[in-house]
């Protein structure tokens, strides 16, 4: 198993560890749902340099970028980011993904899944025809989301960077508690605002860093916070996670990633999806909370009234905000309607839900 350079922090702090995309990683430190709440009503820091980070160099890069991934980079300009996804030849998904434009037309940073480093890699490289400079900088690149509604203001004390005014996918560079060279982004995947930060670990960077967060945000009740509350404020806002709500198999426009797959560019499977589009998916995926007491969990089956098959949980948990159990999952599109009553099969039971409207939290 890798370790990241914060491993023996979370160790230190009594961290819950376990193996993730090959990594040792912090699961939860005091529990989830006090770790989830810490991050909607104040702030947290996520370790996710597990994360994989490409850079693309050339005049051809941005033209390797169009050709390759679903949204429009042709539209960022420099300090600007983008969520977008690779699409497989068979309309399915390869994984998604951040573009951030570092110079516009010449230098662009793709921000992948974890678990995916190499098989994104490799994908990219075989459409890589005009000899862009490819760079992977996942082993040598830290990570680390601080979100939460205090998030920037907790940490603008560490910064000249204006945090507490960054537009959401924007991006600056600059230094961090007495770092040179950190990219600060206003991303992240909880939706209670924040940032995050990429640095490379030189002369005790990470661990400087680190230190800072905690030495401010500390006694302004900063916590360290593990992936578990991760799933669970990510699905509260209906975000899909790889492998679970999206994958090889899932089309973009099944998933309800529309508003990222833009057809004024030519790219892979794109006359597939822009068939889709014209003639409509025969499954979406769906947010639904349940109306019986059970917890639904990935690849559940969901069913009909008359008990068929109408399609499968990818994630569920009982949502520490909202106090009740919601999920995601694809159903077959006369069954995505909102409202729509639907049964969760939990063991031999048949427990009703009904789709709603995402983010489930507002």
């Amino acid at each position: 198993m890798k370790n990241t350079p914060f491993t023996e922090k979370h160790i230190a702090l009594g961290a819950k560890m376990a193996a993730f995309a090959g990594y040792n990683m912090p699961i939860s430190y005091t529990g989830i749902n006090d770790e989830h709440q810490a991050v909607r009503t104040n702030a947290g820091v996520f370790d996710v340099s597990h994360m994989g980070e490409f850079i693309l160099k050339g005049e051809h890069a941005l033209d390797l970028i169009q050709r390759v991934t679903s949204n429009d980079a042709s539209k960022l300009t420099a300090g600007k980011a983008q969520y977008s996804c690779l699409p497989n030849k068979e309309g399915g998904i390869v994984d998604d993904l951040l573009v951030y434009c570092i110079e516009e037309n010449k230098v662009y940073m793709l921000v992948v899944n974890a678990s995916n480093i190499e098989k994104d890699w490799n994908w990219i490289s075989q459409f890589n025809t005009n000899n862009v400079e490819m760079h992977n900088i996942s082993d040598k690149t830290c990570l680390l989301a601080i979100q939460g509604p205090n998030a920037t203001s907790i940490l603008q004390p560490l910064t000249e960077v204006d945090l507490v005014n960054m537009k959401y996918y924007t991006f600056a560079k600059g230094t961090f508690a007495g770092v040179p060279n950190v990219v600060i982004s206003a991303t992240g995947y909880t939706g209670a605002g924040g940032i995050e930060i990429y640095f490379e670990d030189v002369d005790g960077a990470a661990n400087k860093i680190w230190d800072a967060i905690f030495a401010e945000g500390g006694p302004k009740g900063l916590k360290p916070i593990g992936l578990g509350a991760r799933d669970t404020l990510r699905l509260e806002m209906g975000f899909c996670l790889y492998g679970n709500d999206i994958d090889d198999t899932t089309s973009p426009l099944e998933a309800g990633l529309g508003w990222i797959t833009k057809f004024t560019k030519p790219f892979t499977s794109s006359e597939l999806f822009a068939k889709q589009k014209a003639e409509g998916v025969t499954k979406k995926l769906v947010g639904f909370e349940m109306v019986d007491k059970g917890i639904p969990r990935h690849d559940y089956e969901i069913k009909d009234a008359a008990g068929n098959v109408i399609g499968r949980v990818t994630s569920g948990t009982q949502s520490p905000s909202m106090q009740k159990a919601i999920g995601l999952g694809y159903v077959n599109t006369a069954f995505a309607a909102q409202d729509t009553e639907i049964f969760i099969a939990v063991r031999d039971k048949a427990l009703k839900a009904k789709v709603v409207k995402v983010p489930f939290l507002s």
